[in-house]
């Protein structure tokens, strides 16, 4: 799972990994939570927020796309819970 998450966290556009509205997308394991990440029997649950300035189905489809081989045979759900307003994003904006 924590791999999934370095993974994740590493593709372009993506904030941070979020545990959902309810603080319930975690995954608990010995010694803490990867937050953000689900394992489901028939699929891989990630929650994140991204950066404003790309366009979502294109940080959904690079998420998908690093961590389908961590997956096993599951698929790869991706929830965008938020999207973060950065300085960076806003100077891209007025360009």
């Amino acid at each position: 799972m924590r791999r999934i998450a370095e993974k994740t966290a590493s593709c372009a556009g993506v904030a941070s990994l979020t545990s959902g509205p309810f603080g319930t997308a975690a995954t608990y394991l010995p010694g803490g939570s990867v937050p953000g990440v689900r394992l489901r029997d028939e699929a891989v649950e990630i929650h994140l927020a991204v950066r404003y300035g790309r366009p979502i189905p294109e940080i959904v489809t690079r998420v998908r796309e690093a961590v389908g081989p961590l997956s096993g045979d599951r698929r790869v759900d991706v929830t965008v819970e938020d999207v973060v307003d950065t300085e960076e994003a806003r100077k891209v904006g007025r360009s």
